[in-house]
């Protein structure tokens, strides 16, 4: 199986988002910041040198254009765009409206330590969902590929994949094995 180069997306800004009064998955349309736009350029000088050949990437708008951003620093083309690779579902009723809270459905994830408690349910995606969901998606990236690739996702979503509980805004976490 194909190395793979999980990059979380760059700093997003929700100033439209806020001012518009969009809530719930409507949060994900925030595209990056000028902080966040120089950091995806990092992160793609940073990748020319690591043997990939294309760029995937979650649907999010701050992962795609933080891959766009990265395809053109390496000259990569970015390949798929993979809904499995979206960011963690903290409320399946899709109802949160802002960052505190979400944050606090975050809170009891972090307690529950990312999985439903034993005959129990919550509203967000437990980590194993996230963990089965992503692996499928760079499973399906990898079929037939032997080729390094760069997949352009989220947080949580490298958390379930390495067990890495921070990934910083354009970190570069590496998985050698999506089997």
């Amino acid at each position: 199986m194909p190395t793979v180069y999980l990059v979380r997306h760059g700093e997003p800004g929700f100033p439209q988002i806020d001012a518009e009064g969009w809530w719930g998955p409507a949060r994900d349309w925030a595209p990056l910041t000028a902080k966040g736009i120089e950091q995806a350029k990092a992160a793609g000088r940073d990748l020319r040198r690591v043997g990939a050949l294309r760029i995937v990437a979650s649907p999010m708008t701050r992962a795609l254009q933080t891959a766009s951003l990265i395809a053109a620093e390496t000259h990569l083309p970015l390949t798929a765009v993979e809904i499995d690779l979206r960011e963690w579902l903290p409320d399946s009723t899709l109802s949160w409206r802002s960052l505190s809270d979400v944050q606090v459905l975050g809170s009891d994830f972090e307690q529950c330590e990312g999985e439903w408690p034993s005959g129990e349910t919550r509203l967000w995606e437990p980590l194993s969902s996230v963990r089965g969901r992503a692996l499928d998606a760079l499973r399906r990236q990898a079929n037939g590929h032997s080729e390094p690739f760069i997949a352009v996702c989220h947080a949580t979503v490298i958390r379930a994949l390495t067990g890495h509980f921070h990934t910083e805004f354009c970190g570069i976490r590496v998985l050698e094995d999506v089997s």
